[in-house]
């Protein structure tokens, strides 16, 4: 492998340093001795064969070669040329060659006819003349396809051979050919205003150039017109509208010349995001279509977003691949189904129903005396299924074992009553439209137990009660012994000072019986 690329490395720098040789005039010579007049041939004549006589073989026409000429002016203009060498075999039956050049890319047919002559005393038969020929201009990158016949045109006796210009790559053609002078391109974006101001710089100062947008398909379509900017206005800007940033939105530049080189920029390239609005929806066929406006290989899906992460888990059997156009027939105009967009650089979501003014169908739940009861309202006709399930996962609900259909039709609303054991935490009512192929489910979750929680609810106002009735006695209890004691205290104490009133008086009644 190394052997390999060190022996492509070498071949390219002989192909890309490969000087071409060089030429004051372009004409045609042939071998000393033999006069050769040429003129430009523009009959078809010849190009119908006739049998070969048996003294021609099939060596009559030997050694073509083919390689590629310059012719440069004082000016430093140069243009290229095909030069064409052969071997002719005299014959009394041949008496010259024709040389024909086709160009592979325009279908463009160049023929000159060269008839050879010599003294008229010798004779010509089984004679040989070498004839060099070079004034077929090509341009850098041509394919051509070169014929050799004789004059007249014999069956069997020609030769072919294809050859392949020099391109642009070719150091020397690069430097010389004014079609290589594609320049360099600079450009600033002026998105608010969407234009392009345009530079052109290191371009022929004798040649015009041509700008424009365009978009890179398998060619590139023009976008607008191609403007011309005269080789005097290159030092000016150009300003090139646009009305969308698309990926594959490019400035191309190329010299006013035929087969010129192009180059191309585009400033938008990694703007992918703005394939992924192009979504339509037929509400009467009931059709979602996305076409991309640039070529990109994706994988589409149709997914629905969940309400509590934003996740959007893909729907079933929806994903598809394709480069420019995807079509799913046959679904539900709801806010939460969703496009998802997978490329190599990253994922996008688009929800082209999350914003319209009214959704097409809603789903109600009420709860009665011992049924829960399940309603539809619907803009176009429609048939939906009642599903009571079990949350396992956030997007996925398992069957409870109670299911029921209803039809629904206009604005009319439809319900159908479900058992109220449907409640709970953990279980759900599960609405899906199941007369197209592609919906999003509808759940209302955690209905109240409505019997239940009533028989609960009186129970604990009862037991709150009796608790506050008990804790009420309790109080009047203690705080009626609180009072019984502290009278007991008071009571006491009042004895006891009247004990010593008594007392003191009685005392005091002594003493003055002594006095």
């Amino acid at each position: 492998m190394i052997v390999k690329l060190h022996i492509f490395a070498v071949l390219w720098g002989t192909y890309s340093y490969q000087l071409i040789p060089r030429i004051e005039e372009c004409g045609l010579t042939c071998s000393q001795g033999f006069r050769c007049k040429r003129h430009i041939s523009t009959s078809i004549l010849n190009s119908f064969c006739r049998p070969a006589p048996a003294s021609l073989s099939n060596v009559t026409l030997r050694n073509m070669k083919l390689w590629t000429a310059m012719k440069c002016t004082e000016g430093h203009e140069c243009s290229l040329y095909l030069s064409i060498k052969g071997t002719l075999h005299l014959n009394e039956n041949v008496h010259g060659m024709e040389i024909c050049s086709l160009s592979m890319n325009t279908q463009k047919t160049q023929c000159v006819s060269v008839k050879v002559s010599r003294n008229p005393h010798v004779k010509l038969s089984g004679k040989k003349v070498k004839l060099q020929f070079n004034c077929f201009e090509v341009s850098a990158g041509q394919p051509v396809y070169v014929t050799m016949r004789t004059i007249p045109n014999y069956c069997g006796i020609q030769l072919n051979q294809e050859y392949y210009v020099e391109d642009c790559r070719n150091s020397d053609v690069g430097k010389n050919i004014p079609s290589c002078f594609a320049g360099k391109l600079a450009y600033e974006v002026d998105r608010a205003g969407q234009t392009i101001l345009l530079n052109v710089s290191e371009v022929a100062q004798s040649v015009d150039y041509f700008v424009r947008l365009c978009h890179r398909r398998f060619v590139c379509e023009d976008v607008g017109s191609v403007t011309l900017v005269q080789r005097n206005d290159l030092v000016k800007s150009v300003s090139l509208p646009f009305t969308q940033p698309l990926p594959c939105l490019c400035i191309e530049a190329w010299p006013a010349i035929p087969d010129a080189r192009r180059v191309q920029m585009c400033p938008f390239k990694n703007n992918t995001k703005a394939l992924w609005d192009d979504i339509i929806y037929n509400a009467v066929t009931q059709t979602l279509t996305w076409e991309a406006a640039c070529p990109i290989h994706v994988n589409v899906s149709l997914c629905r977003l969940m309400k509590m992460n934003d996740q959007c888990v893909d729907l079933l059997n929806s994903s598809k691949t394709a480069p420019e156009k995807v079509k799913y027939s046959r679904v539900d105009a709801h806010p939460r189904l969703c496009m998802k967009f997978m490329t190599k650089h990253g994922s996008w979501i688009r929800c082209p129903f999350a914003h319209e003014n009214g959704q097409v169908w809603s789903m109600k739940v009420s709860m009665m005396e011992k049924e829960i009861q399940v309603s539809f309202i619907s803009n176009t006709e429609a048939q939906f299924s009642v599903l009571v399930c079990n949350i396992t996962e956030p997007s996925s609900c398992d069957s409870a074992g109670i299911h029921q259909s209803i039809s629904v039709g206009g604005s009319v609303s439809s319900y159908v009553n479900i058992s109220g054991k449907a409640c709970g935490l953990d279980m759900c009512i599960q609405g899906l439209r199941t007369d197209v192929v592609y919906s999003v489910p509808t759940y209302v979750c955690g209905l109240p137990c409505a019997f239940s929680s009533q028989s609960q609810q009186h129970n604990e106002t009862s037991f709150h009660i009796l608790s506050a009735v008990a804790m009420l006695a309790v109080l009047v209890i203690m705080l009626a012994l609180l009072g019984h004691q502290f009278l007991s205290v008071l009571h006491r104490k009042r004895k006891e000072r009247k004990g010593a009133t008594h007392t003191k008086t009685q005392r005091m009644k002594d003493i003055h019986s002594l006095h």
